[in-house]
């Protein structure tokens, strides 16, 4: 099997060979990996931690330990790796880790040269990233490999009858910290043990978000003095049909903010040609009356984690396409959070709806009469927002336990 799978990784790499003048992803990650060698020797054998992950949705949940490591042992450097390029591109500047590359592809010949010249002390996996031949590497170099919001589902490879190769790649993680019970329970049912349920680090990613967000002035001033507002983020345009029938024809004292996932001009556009009430743009609000419009777009990004606090209820988008996007930023809040049908592969969405402070949405019949229920019935929004508040707190701490045991 060992073989079959080394071929396959090579396959994959003549194939993002292959297609990489013509799809930009490909292109990237290909020409990424060319400097991995380069930017590994800027670590001089200094005592390296190494972190990975594969994107930037694990990127939020490793980045607490990353910089809690950074705060408590600043002596240690941090190599940081990601798989997919919309990672990379992303935070290949962050200041917190002192190498930021692509992972090579895992063959053995790449792990035994990468794992040589970074030299790690600790290797620190995020969720899903499990690698057998840098695992194997990194056993064979006395490495110890740790599993960090690591969560597994029954339906995984690991779990069935044909999975016993990938099974020994498991076997070589020294300790998973797990996300749920179902997790360790499933890690049980296949003889590994080695595992502690102590919940997703990016809880603590978003409190701290929270704890540490700047005042966003235009939106304040658009909010302020509001009987209702809806905070909408990462939408797509199935979730701005629905948000915009409704903005529509409510009355003047209901107000919406709308972050869009994409900010690009055309798409801009297509929102404002549905808009029948005043508006404005958060690039032009200077010039704007955003106290008299009734939608603001924030038609830039990196502002929609601190603009969830001005809202009443949030809506997050994706829920129509591919899954929602983050809902704990919202959560932490304190706020009801809704979102299109298609959440069930998202835990924290799941455990929301659970207890009543999330709500999911089959479309415009099914969300009119919810929101206006949460307008109109002032106990009822108290009650579903201190339940989204209250799970976000249950479920921090996750990085402290990991920064115990496997750096004190």
């Amino acid at each position: 099997m060992s073989w079959l799978y080394t071929f396959g990784i090579h396959l994959f790499s003549f194939v993002l060979w292959l297609v990489s003048p013509f799809n930009e992803k490909a292109r990237l990650l290909r020409e990424g990996r060319k400097s991995v060698l380069e930017k590994l020797k800027e670590l001089n054998g200094d005592s390296v931690v190494w972190v990975h992950c594969a994107s930037l949705g694990e990127f939020e949940q490793g980045r607490p330990v990353i910089e809690a490591l950074k705060s408590k042992h600043p002596g240690k450097k941090i190599l940081l790796t990601f798989f997919s390029p919309s990672g990379y591109e992303v935070r290949k500047n962050y200041d917190q880790a002192d190498v930021v590359c692509y992972l090579p592809a895992d063959t053995p010949r790449n792990a035994r040269w990468f794992v040589k010249l970074a030299n790690p002390e600790v290797a620190i996996f995020i969720k899903y990233e499990f690698w057998p031949n840098f695992f194997r590497s990194l056993r064979q170099s006395s490495v110890p490999v740790y599993s960090a919001s690591s969560i597994f589902r029954k339906d995984q490879i690991f779990f069935k009858w044909y999975g016993s190769w990938f099974r020994k790649t498991l076997s070589m993680v020294r300790k998973f910290y797990v996300q749920d019970k179902e997790s360790g329970e499933l890690l049980d049912s296949i003889g590994i043990n080695a595992y502690k349920v102590v919940g997703d680090t990016r809880f603590d990613r978003v409190t701290s978000i929270v704890n540490s967000a700047r005042d966003v002035l235009l939106a304040e001033l658009f909010a302020a003095g509001s009987e209702f507002v809806i905070v909408a983020g990462s939408t797509w345009p199935a979730d701005e049909d629905i948000l915009i029938q409704y903005i529509n024809q409510t009355p003047e004292h209901v107000k919406l903010i709308i972050a869009p996932h994409e900010v690009h001009e055309s798409h801009v556009q297509q929102i404002v040609s549905k808009l029948s009430v005043s508006f404005f743009r958060y690039t032009e609000g200077e010039k704007a009356d955003s106290s008299s419009a009734k939608v603001m777009i924030v038609d830039t990004i990196g502002l929609l984690s601190a603009i969830y606090r001005y809202g009443h209820v949030a809506y997050i988008g994706g829920g129509f396409g591919k899954g929602i996007h983050n809902t704990l930023e919202a959560a932490t809040y304190g706020i009801p959070v809704l979102f299109g049908p298609r959440y069930h592969k998202f835990k924290e969405a799941k455990d929301l709806v659970a207890r009543n402070g999330g709500f999911s949405i089959e479309g415009y019949k099914q969300f009119y009469p919810l929101v206006e229920k949460i307008r109109n019935d002032f106990q009822k929004r108290k009650e579903y927002g201190e339940a989204a508040g209250e799970y976000v707190s249950s479920m921090c701490g996750a990085t402290a336990v990991i920064m115990k045991e496997v750096f004190s």
